[in-house]
């Protein structure tokens, strides 16, 4: 195993330096001279004001590319090729719906956290079971794939024991978390520049290895000989016959599931709209077009890395690199790449692959203490509680959260692929969740019962599809596609399986909504002003040039 050289060690830790010294002077800025916050939970919480668009979009792409995107991604890059892209430039056109519809909603009814949505539009028993679902669903899945997986890679580039770097990474994400959102805001913009120039520069570097081995030099022919030599990984709709087909079944990543996914993840997860909710309306919307634009570049730097090292394992450049216990390891594609940089390139990808996991963990971190302390902390164990009060518990809670993800992370247990893992078990909630939050904003006749339903009932329903192919035959529903057999079982594809849940969950909602009303239930339902829809002439046109990018791809790579 390869390890950092002396001078990758020093370009790393100026970087660190320079994020730390910038993240120091951002909070003395907000603090008083004996220590003291000067503003409050809310500043603490969400930068309110404080954030421009282009911190709001940097914080967002910091926090959400993380380990799951640049080893997991890269991973499946390596597996299925391009068409994992779908699940990011997708993700650029929902930023634009969220930006749109979903924003104005919030920002207009003063919402700060998911649960206090819940709480305002149906009631406090939804906001209280939504809640822990969340930090569940946070510190279980989220947090701890995202440590595992950048430990993983952080031991694969520098040669550390992978419990050190695990505990390297939570320490340096508690240190920027303590900070508050302002400061993770801020420093993100620098995690992104890193992001962004490291990430380049290791996907530059492995299309010119691709050429060199071919005869040839040059990263435009290493992209050239990469659709020649792996044709069949620039499709972006697989079929029936893909053994990729369970994890991107075809027509559904534009019809179906992938819009829940994405949906959800943008415009319903307190650790992804949390960037925008302390900004006024035209900062926040500017802020996820800025976001979608990045977007529309991430594959470049997290998936072709992947697909050339599926071309250079092919021709036995790499061997028992990508091996682990006997069998192809798609996760390591990214770290095995990091390790044939020159000295001091080298250096700064791995400082560009730790600002991506530490930017996301801390983005994590402060999404847990937010909700626990406002949504839980606040409303039930301390009513009366401070200000100054609230800041404390919500530095507390980061310090405990990453805490569980290091006693949880070495026993995850990652086998199908980082991404997919991280994709298909946040799948068991989004559906139900969706459906509750979709139905919230623009349907005032949807009930706290119907609420509950979706939450409870469309978890379950996941779970029974889950497992259904075990208790019977499902090849029935191969010739409609909705089956595919893997290992002599058949399988509903997990995004085919969300895409059913939530319309059982839509279709629950409506009738016991009905049902309730005709019987005289009364509603919380939102006001909602068709003004709050309009956008200015730069978002307009923005969204615009982002539509026609995403489908001239779409259309190129069909």
């Amino acid at each position: 195993m390869n390890k950092l050289a002396t001078l990758d060690y020093i370009v790393f830790f100026v970087y660190f330096i320079i994020v730390a010294s910038y993240g120091i002077w951002i909070y003395l800025r907000k603090t008083g001279h004996d220590g003291t916050m000067e503003g409050d939970s809310k500043d603490y919480f969400l930068a309110e004001g404080s954030l421009t668009w282009w911190a709001i979009g940097s914080s967002l792409i910091a926090s959400n590319i993380s380990a799951e995107q640049f080893v997991a991604m890269a991973g499946s890059g390596f597996k299925m090729g391009l068409a994992i892209a779908a699940y990011e430039w997708m993700a650029a056109v929902t930023l634009i719906i969220v930006g749109t519809f979903f924003i104005p909603v919030y920002l207009k009814n003063h919402i700060f956290t998911m649960p206090q949505f819940l709480h305002q539009r149906y009631n406090g028993t939804v906001a209280m079971i939504m809640a822990i679902f969340w930090l569940a669903l946070y510190v279980v899945v989220n947090l701890t794939s995202i440590l595992y997986l950048g430990a993983i890679a952080a031991s694969s580039v520098s040669g550390l024991n992978i419990d050190v770097c695990i505990y390297g990474l939570a320490i340096c994400a508690v240190i920027i978390t303590l900070g508050g959102m302002k400061v993770i805001g801020f420093t993100d913009v620098i995690q992104v520049f890193f992001l962004i120039l490291g990430g380049l520069a290791t996907t530059y570097l492995a299309l010119n290895l691709v050429a060199e081995h071919y005869g040839t030099t040059g990263a435009i022919n290493g992209f050239n000989l990469l659709t020649s030599q792996a044709n069949d990984h620039f499709h972006m709709i697989l079929d029936r016959n893909n053994p990729n087909y369970i994890d991107l079944p075809g027509m559904t990543v534009l019809l179906g599931g992938l819009w829940i996914v994405n949906l959800n993840y943008w415009g319903c997860n307190q650790y992804i709209t949390q960037r925008a909710l302390g900004a006024d309306l035209p900062t926040a919307r500017g802020g996820l077009l800025f976001a979608a634009f990045l977007k529309i570049m991430m594959p470049v730097i997290v998936v072709l890395p992947g697909i050339a090292a599926f071309v250079l394992f092919k021709q036995n450049v790499f061997g028992s690199e990508m091996m682990l216990d006997g069998k192809v390891a798609p996760d390591r594609a990214y770290p095995v790449l990091l390790n044939i940089l020159p000295v001091g390139l080298k250096g700064l990808s791995f400082a560009a692959l730790v600002a991506a996991v530490v930017a996301s963990l801390a983005g994590k971190a402060n999404s847990i203490a937010t909700i626990f302390t406002l949504d839980i902390y606040k409303k039930v164990l301390n009513k009366n509680a401070s200000e100054k009060k609230m800041v404390a518990v919500g530095k507390i809670s980061v310090v405990v959260a990453m805490l569980l993800g290091i006693l949880l992370a070495p026993h995850l247990g990652i086998e199908k692929g980082g991404f997919t893992y991280i994709q298909e078990y946040t799948g068991f909630v989004s559906p139900g969740i969706f459906a509750m939050f979709i139905l919230g904003f623009f349907w005032k006749k949807a009930t706290s019962a119907a609420a509950l339903f979706a939450t409870i009932g469309g978890f379950l329903l996941s779970v029974l599809l889950k497992f259904l192919p075990i208790m019977m035959d499902l090849s029935f529903l191969s010739p409609l596609g909705f089956a595919v057999p893997v290992n002599g079982v058949y399988e509903i594809p997990f995004l085919d399986r969300m895409g059913f849940v939530f319309i059982f969950c839509v279709l629950g909602m409506i009738l016991i909504s009905l049902v309730q009303t005709s019987q005289g239930v009364k509603t919380n339902g939102l006001e909602i002003d068709s003004s709050m829809f309009r956008t200015n002439r730069s978002f307009a046109i923005g969204s615009v040039i982002v539509l026609i990018i995403v489908t001239a791809l779409y259309t190129f790579y069909w």
